[in-house]
């Protein structure tokens, strides 16, 4: 008997189980191949590497690798996610993890705390904004070692269980040590929500997972205690998620029985998805933000609004992507997500891209759209007449490569300097502002009590520049006199924003930085402008 029997007796039970999985999904002549020639013939592969290859194999890792090909021969969204990852993955859109409960980064090789998170057991225990993690389980922390999944690896963990980490607080002479009791914390999906204008509300979500209707009903619910009647939804880098949340969320502003997207493919008939009678913004404008990187679930909202003439699509023209992923578990509870349907926006549109040369070439297309110039130009963009579709108030739309907005904003590169690029790449902006708010927070928290305050009062000015400029040349990016002219109200404005998010958290960040972003301030002059929501027959 040879040594290696192991490695046959593993290639014998993967082709049972694949035969038996085989028996369970597929019909017809595709099954009988299976089961007759295409485990025979790998099977008889695995054997022939067994007895013959030069060194020993792996098999699981080498039938893993033919599950990703396989599926990489089917579509560019087709995916296999091994056991072990399968729980980080589904972390977004489950919208928890479990853990201590600190929102943190990485810092001159330290772990530092930007927030513990509201309700957390890190917050309860007292930790703060500013407090820097040095040991965890007695093992010191600090150095070159550290990076996120280090972190994770260390803080993470089963709800109940418990880990030490002593902390340097600004001000104490010894560490501290806190003992901290895991728990679930939950994974916002709404990074901003507030009263951008009178009457205007203003909801950044970043992704569809399984809380994000809650979060946006709790959103509403206070928007609409401040006189919401409109509403600016920024979907920018939004990549999808949930298809049910996507329809949920389109719910909100549509009336009962508009059809909001169906799905359908070769072996899932057709499914209609339409509008209750639960929607809280039924009326009232709506402008949604879309761009390059806004995608899946976001194309459903978008698609939606836009062909009922609901409210008006602003930004460059989306990802493009109009699959449907269903997930199937496999035998060692890893698990497939396949492609089984495409989605049509309500006038019957499927705006996927084409993915015909392989996912290569369909991740290259993407990239030919800056190339040639799409991304400040709307006229770069051509749809041919045989993917024209029609709204609800007979305004031409186009399939086929993303959802085209109804008000082209350009991308604006202009204050993109090479001098902030250089800041930006040694990080300079953040850990300046991580050591002024670190050294000045119980004189920035006594003069600027709450946000409005902060925000009406705190200015950079001179001072404050000339000990930046300082830092950044330590950090080795000197001074480029052009180069700061050109980026000087972004730097200045990433700054404050940064300084408010440590003082309070994301959603002040987003109220600074919003402030000078041309694309959130053209959202909200349209949704005031009258002419433009009658030029485009827009619902109000």
């Amino acid at each position: 008997m040879r040594t290696n029997f192991t490695r046959r007796l593993w290639a014998l039970l993967i082709s049972i189980l694949l035969i038996s999985y085989a028996s369970l999904t597929v019909s017809g002549q595709n099954q009988q191949w299976l089961e007759n020639d295409g485990i025979k013939k790998y099977n008889t592969l695995m054997q022939i590497i067994d007895y013959y290859y030069v060194d020993s194999v792996n098999v699981p890792k080498l039938v893993d690798k033919a599950i990703i090909e396989t599926l990489k021969e089917l579509d560019p969204h087709s995916t296999y996610i091994s056991k072990k990852d399968i729980e980080k993955a589904n972390e977004p859109l489950v919208g928890n993890f479990e853990g201590i409960g600190v929102q943190f980064e990485i810092l001159k090789d330290t772990i530092t705390i930007v927030h513990p998170i509201p309700g957390g057991p890190s917050e309860k225990l007292g930790i703060m904004s500013g407090d820097k993690i040095i040991r965890i389980e007695g093992e010191n922390v600090v150095g070159k070692k550290i990076n996120n999944q280090f972190v994770f690896d260390r803080l993470r963990g089963k709800r109940g269980t418990k880990v030490t980490i002593s902390i340097f607080r600004k001000g104490k002479k010894d560490l501290i040590d806190y003992t901290i009791v895991r728990d679930k914390i939950p994974i916002n999906s709404i990074d901003a929500a507030y009263m951008i204008a009178p009457s205007t509300g203003y909801i950044n979500l970043n992704r569809f997972s399984g809380t994000s209707m809650d979060e946006f009903h709790t959103a509403i619910k206070t928007l609409k205690e401040q006189g919401l009647k409109d509403l600016v939804l920024d979907l920018r880098n939004n990549s999808g998620g949930y298809m049910n949340t996507a329809i949920e969320l389109s719910d909100e502003f549509l009336p009962a029985g508009d059809l909001i997207v169906y799905t359908e493919g070769l072996r899932s008939p057709r499914a209609d998805f339409k509008a209750t009678d639960k929607g809280e913004l039924e009326e009232g404008r709506v402008v949604v933000m879309i761009n390059e990187n806004s995608a899946s679930a976001s194309e459903i909202v978008s698609g939606a609004i836009q062909d009922w003439d609901r409210g008006i699509i602003v930004g460059r023209r989306s990802f493009g992507k109009g699959l449907v992923q269903r997930p199937f578990e496999l035998p060692d509870s890893s698990q497939v997500r396949l492609t089984t349907a495409r989605y049509h926006t309500p006038s019957g549109r499927c705006i996927q891209m084409s993915y015909a040369e392989g996912a290569d070439k369909y991740y290259e297309a993407f990239g030919k759209r800056f190339k040639h110039g799409e991304s400040v130009s709307s006229d770069s963009i051509k749809f041919p007449d045989s993917l024209k579709y029609y709204t609800s108030h007979k305004r031409v739309v186009y399939g086929a490569g993303g959802i085209m907005p109804d008000v082209f904003i350009p991308l604006d590169t202009s204050s993109v300097s090479d001098y902030f690029l250089d800041l930006r790449r040694k990080n300079v902006i953040n850990l300046f502002i991580s050591d002024y708010v670190d050294d000045k927070r119980p004189t920035l928290q006594k003069n600027y009590p709450d946000f409005k305050t902060f925000d009406k009062k705190f200015k950079i000015d001179d001072e404050f520049m000339k000990h930046f400029f300082e830092a950044a040349e330590k950090a080795g990016v000197k001074k480029d006199e052009k180069g700061y002219a050109a980026a000087e109200t972004l730097i200045k404005n990433q700054l404050k924003a940064l300084i408010a998010q440590k003082l309070w958290d994301l959603n002040a960040f987003y109220e600074v930085i919003n402030q000078y972003d041309n694309e959130v301030l053209k959202a909200v002059n349209i949704i005031k402008d009258d002419a433009i929501f009658k030029k485009l027959k827009i619902q109000e």
